[in-house]
């Protein structure tokens, strides 16, 4: 099967919030209808690179079966870490960079490695606040989050 998946989070330029992370999960079923599924994850109190990588991991977790799936974001830290190899280096290295730096997050790193390689994904990268229709989904999912500090796990949109 084949999903698309549209994922933003949002710190407002605090990491103490508000702030929040969504996912909408595309998809047609063998019967050829088409599904859309949200998730949100609500107020946080976290980084924005956090934010991030939590709605691509929530996507991709939520696909119970392997599919192939084209993950749109519109943040670089998410799609140059697999575009660019960066988690290959990095589980390399031990999760490690530069001088025995520690790579930060990598909890959720090891968690969305784990949900990527269950699936076969693609990851594109659009470009913020440029008035892109695929970018706009993907901030729709942020704000809604972020502002309405909704915890809501399985909100199926009509």
């Amino acid at each position: 099967m084949k999903v698309t998946i549209y994922t933003d989070g949002a710190a407002r330029g605090n990491p103490d919030g508000p702030g929040g992370y969504g996912t909408i999960l595309s998809y047609i079923d063998s019967t050829g209808v088409e599904h859309i599924r949200e998730y949100s994850g609500g107020y946080k109190k976290t980084t924005n690179n956090r934010m991030e990588l939590m709605a691509a991991i929530v996507g991709l977790e939520a696909l119970t079966k392997p599919c192939s799936v084209t993950l749109y974001s519109d943040s670089q830290y998410v799609v140059k870490a697999f575009n660019e190899h960066w988690l290959d280096g990095w589980v390399k290295k031990g999760w490690k960079r530069g001088k025995n730096e520690p790579v930060k997050n990598v909890d959720l790193w090891k968690r969305l490695l784990a949900a990527k390689n269950q699936h076969d994904v693609t990851f594109c990268w659009v470009k913020g606040h440029d008035g892109h229709p695929q970018n706009e989904r993907c901030d729709v999912l942020a704000t809604t989050a972020a502002d309405g500090n909704n915890l809501a796990d399985d909100i199926i949109v009509e």
